[in-house]
């Protein structure tokens, strides 16, 4: 066999794995945007890697919660706030309080993933116009602008497969970008090591940053979207092990990936005393050291971020309403495109009042974290409802993981809720 045909074939497997992600690219898509590269990079910039222990326990807890949610949906063919709705007491009330609070945090996140994205892509084309720079306002509001149509348009196609693929591609480029900047930047073993040693910087900002990395890694909106995402790509009872598997890549790529991108801030920027305050601060300060071949493939990676965190946090609203009223995903019907056309034009607030989109975007990471313990509470019960779920009941170890994953989601809480108070 020629070299030319072993390297097609190799490809050819390499793009089979990374089209065969399942609905774990969702996860990925909402977990990982500008608002988590944001949080990892200041976190790495301003404390090295003392915060490693956060992201771990994250993506552990989020793996649980994400394989929890699934099996929940393919054992009963029920999703979760349908689910809350139709066996808990209080369950109408319970699922439109989380409805409410995770469409306020991932609409919020949306501002500040898309006045990240259009003000790096201004940036970027400010080094080859500097002309621009007289017009900046009006430039960054007419990237926003433009990305917006653009999504909104491809939401209109109304297929789960298609967003799937533009997800694929999106999160591949990310993922590929932030490991391969670490050939240029890494920080030290030890530092690694001490990482996973839990400690809270006790510094101003310290606690609102930790309650911003759960916010963005532990979304209750990853979970809650999941039955649906599982639904959409048509998996059944069947399905139970690629539901398992897929549930832990997910998890496995989110750790990866997120700690790829504070270890290279860490090892650019920590040790040189530089924090990072504005959208290309991080770039302009990684060229120096690792040169410009590194710094367009960190710019790829942030903005693969962005814009794959776009389409997941359009969709939020209308999937989770859809989730209450039938726990059926339909991504043609007029309620679908409605809300999103709302969401889009939400979304165009940080650009339109030119606010710093980096401040903006931590802060409302950290309004993720009230509604978590809500959401595993929820699973906890359903998951473990021997009528429902038969044979399928949950295990004592995903129990204990689910336990464990209350009680840090509460602490992180307390938290969140000291740093807003204190913010204010």
């Amino acid at each position: 066999m020629s070299e030319t045909k072993v390297n097609r074939t190799i490809l050819q497997k390499i793009a089979a794995l990374i089209l065969s992600f399942g609905p774990g690219i969702f996860a990925i898509g909402y977990t990982i945007g500008t608002g988590s590269v944001t949080s990892m990079i200041v976190a790495g910039s301003s404390f090295g890697m003392q915060l490693l222990w956060v992201l771990l326990f994250s993506c552990i807890f989020s793996g649980v919660l994400i394989y929890t949610y699934g099996k929940y949906t393919l054992v009963t063919g029920e999703t979760a706030l349908f689910g809350f709705k139709n066996h808990f007491k209080a369950g109408k009330l319970l699922a439109i309080l989380i409805i409410i609070g995770i469409t306020f945090g991932q609409w919020n996140s949306l501002t500040g993933i898309l006045g990240i994205s259009a003000n790096m892509i201004y940036e970027i084309v400010a080094l080859y116009y500097p002309s621009i720079s007289s017009s900046e306002y009006q430039v960054v509001l007419g990237i926003a602008i433009v990305i917006m149509i653009t999504f909104y348009g491809l939401l209109m196609v109304g297929k789960y497969t298609f967003f799937e693929k533009v997800l694929v591609i999106f999160v591949t480029i990310m993922g590929v970008s932030f490991i391969a900047s670490l050939l240029f930047v890494f920080p030290q073993p030890t530092e690694i090591i001490g990482g996973l040693i839990p400690s809270i910087p006790d510094v101003e900002g310290g606690q609102m940053l930790t309650a911003a990395f759960v916010g963005t890694t532990m979304a209750a909106a990853t979970f809650l979207s999941r039955p649906l995402f599982v639904l959409g790509k048509g998996w059944t009872i069947k399905d139970l092990t690629k539901q398992k598997n897929d549930s832990i890549t997910a998890a496995i790529l989110v750790f990866i990936i997120s700690g790829s991108i504070m270890a290279v801030a860490s090892g650019a920027l920590y040790h040189e005393g530089k924090v990072v305050t504005k959208v290309l601060d991080m770039v302009n300060t990684l060229e120096p050291i690792a040169g410009r071949f590194a710094l367009t493939i960190f710019v790829f990676g942030t903005l693969s971020a962005g814009l794959s965190s776009i389409f997941p946090c359009l969709m939020i609203a209308p999937l989770l309403l859809a989730d209450y009223q039938e726990g059926k995903l339909d991504t043609n019907s007029k309620q679908f495109r409605i809300v999103t056309a709302i969401a889009a034009l939400v979304a165009l607030w940080v650009p339109i009042a030119g606010e710093n989109p980096i401040q903006a975007q931590i802060l409302t990471q950290v309004f993720n974290v009230f509604v978590l313990p809500l959401v595993i509470v929820g699973i906890i019960i359903l998951a473990n409802n021997k009528k429902r779920m038969g044979t399928h009941k949950i295990g004592a170890f995903v129990n204990a993981g689910l336990v464990l994953a209350l009680i840090f989601s509460l602490i992180i809480s307390y938290n969140g809720a000291a740093a807003v108070l204190n913010y204010f």
